[in-house]
């Protein structure tokens, strides 16, 4: 009799790869780069004797982590000269079985960010998927000891971050397209209505376009910016955009004049809007671009 379907070496790769990705994509804040990551762990999983794997998750989240770990080691320098700031790459969480369960806030993986690699892996193995400190120990190829300091040190700075805010989606989008309009037109008036007294603004150009170098911060700043972004000679007038929930956050996504794509995310507090992530860097856009063309958004 032939056999159709999966076979339970490939069933067991396909059950875990959401939380292969997820592992990935909290160690790199980068879609692309955790994609690769887990389509390389599926490589060397072929060459395993698979009756030989007494855990397998354990196994392929070790296989996951290490190779995080050397990306990370490797892109180190580059990180360190990252012109302007370093946001990461947003990740659409439209649907309601998304792939990355608990929290992937802009926030938090700006806090792992400031982390080292080991930090980075110890904490999110630990805290966040529950890891015990002998599993941890075995991946790391640390002591337990080593790698409690590990997770003590990488809470010191993660645990500043405060805890996501749920929105309403019909608020959450609401409150996104009203802000963009006002943004876009330059309306001071809306724009301070929207924003909060302590707002902060955040934008990421990879030195490869435009963007803020440093965070902008207050309200008064930040509507100062919009509007003076509107009043430019080159500011166009109409534009194409979509609405979205990125890292959790409602988002629009528009096409810039010069055709690259920008993503705008909100972090919505008490009903204002508290932060703002703006991705600009088109090497961290192009997979939204993709997506969006697929479904004849953009």
């Amino acid at each position: 009799m032939t056999q159709t379907g999966p076979q339970p070496k490939e069933q067991a790769f396909v059950d875990m790869q959401p939380r292969l990705f997820a592992v990935a994509y909290r160690m790199l804040g980068s879609v692309s780069d955790a994609e690769d990551i887990v389509q390389d762990a599926y490589l060397r999983w072929q060459r395993v004797e698979f009756d030989q794997v007494r855990d397998k998750t354990g196994y392929l989240i070790r296989i996951v982590t290490r190779l995080c770990l050397d990306q990370l080691r490797a892109a180190r320098t580059v990180r360190e000269t990252y012109p302007g700031e370093w946001l990461p790459e947003p990740l659409i969480t439209d649907d309601s079985t998304e792939r990355l369960d608990r929290d992937v806030s802009v926030a938090l993986l700006m806090a792992l960010e400031r982390l080292s690699p080991l930090e980075r892996a110890a904490f999110l193995l630990h805290d966040v998927f529950e890891h015990s400190y002998e599993e941890l120990s075995e991946t790391l190829k640390r002591s337990q000891s080593s790698c409690r300091q590990l997770v003590s040190r990488a809470r010191k700075h993660v645990e500043q971050v405060k805890p996501r805010v749920r929105v309403e989606r019909e608020h959450g989008e609401e409150l996104a397209k009203a802000f963009f309009s006002a943004a876009k037109s330059g309306d001071t008036k809306h724009l301070t209505a929207l924003l909060a007294r302590d707002v902060q603004l955040h934008s990421d150009g990879g030195g490869k376009i435009i963007a803020t170098l440093n965070p902008i911060y207050g309200r008064d700043k930040v509507t100062r910016f919009f509007s003076g972004l509107a009043r430019k000679p080159s500011a166009p007038r109409s534009f194409r955009w979509a609405f979205c929930w990125l890292n959790g956050l409602p988002a629009i996504i528009n096409r810039e004049p010069g055709g690259s794509l920008q993503a705008t995310s909100l972090k919505i507090e008490d009903g204002q809007i508290a932060e703002i992530y703006m991705v600009r860097n088109p090497d961290k856009t192009q997979h939204l671009e993709d997506l969006l063309d697929k479904q004849g958004l953009l």
